[in-house]
């Protein structure tokens, strides 16, 4: 019938098991239509903030209906634990939201899935935004191979420590920052990974001031020392420039690697980090691994 509300299973009707649920990160009809199903058919809710999922439950119109609505944030994920294996020890459904995006990415829901899965219960996926994808998509950077850094760290040393582990990487770095810090972290990008290095600032994604800044990390850095930073951002920086590796640097970096690795991995780990062909890299694992 046209102009009908759309059909919604009924509390109950969601298969056992943990589903862990992305919800948007600005525009609320970002979320899918197996997410809006899972919301209105699990037998017991819980999100990282009960007032956002009750919120956006309720511009989708769906109702509580007097099912459990559990809390688990950072603060007392590793308690609400037992709860929630209650729930699915007694065959239920329970459907977990964070905030805004997909749980575990920056996000609590670690400790909950792990401790799911290690009790034998099913978890499953409900796929939907990703602030991380998003700013991908958009940066107009390579996208083959990228890497997920989540928040760098608050203290200047230690951040600027954590930038350098990067550094060489050949696969796009993409981070999480507060508006707060986004300054001073764009000025120890540039110190750490080089100024020339191609870059694109993403903020506020999906919501009504959405912005997306594509320049160098020294332009960048360069801009927000007098911008005032508002918002949510996420940064993209693009790979390191292949540097040419000795031959004594590849065959330490595969030894180093060997000792916890196969050959095939040590080599794709190898070739990934120094630039190098992997064919090369895996004939040379070979020879280490014979010797």
């Amino acid at each position: 019938m046209s102009g009908s509300a759309p059909f919604r299973p009924a509390a109950g009707a969601v298969a056992p098991g943990l589903h862990l649920v992305s919800t948007p990160i600005g525009a609320a009809r970002d979320i899918t239509l197996r997410a809006l199903d899972l919301l209105a058919g699990a037998d017991v809710l819980a999100a990282e903030d009960t007032r956002t999922l009750r919120h956006l439950m309720e511009i989708h119109g769906i109702a509580l209906n007097k099912r459990p609505l559990l809390a688990v944030h950072d603060h007392n994920e590793q308690g609400a634990v037992p709860r929630v294996l209650a729930a699915l020890e007694a065959g239920q459904s329970v459907a977990y939201a964070s905030e805004a995006g997909t749980p575990l990415v920056s996000d609590p829901g670690f400790i909950l899935a792990r401790a799911a899965a290690e009790a034998g219960h099913p978890v499953l996926a409900a796929p939907g935004p990703s602030a991380v994808l998003a700013a991908l998509t958009v940066a107009g950077l390579p996208a083959d191979r990228f890497l997920f850094a989540g928040f760098p760290p608050a203290a200047a040393g230690e951040r600027k420590r954590f930038l350098e582990d990067f550094a060489p990487v050949q696969a796009t770095l993409i981070l999480y920052e507060s508006p707060h810090r986004v300054a001073r972290t764009l000025a120890d990008l540039a110190a750490v990974l080089g100024g020339d290095r191609r870059a694109a600032l993403c903020r506020e994604l999906t919501k009504r001031h959405e912005e997306v800044i594509r320049d160098s990390l020294s332009a960048l850095a360069e801009l927000y020392e007098t911008r005032e930073p508002r918002g949510e951002y996420v940064l993209v920086v693009d790979r390191a420039a292949p540097q040419e590796a000795s031959a004594e640097s590849v065959e330490q970096a595969l030894k180093n690697a060997l000792e916890s690795m196969s050959v095939k991995d040590a080599a794709a780990f190898v070739s990934q980090t120094l630039g190098i062909p992997r064919k090369l890299a895996y004939q040379m694992a070979l020879t280490l691994g014979r010797s």
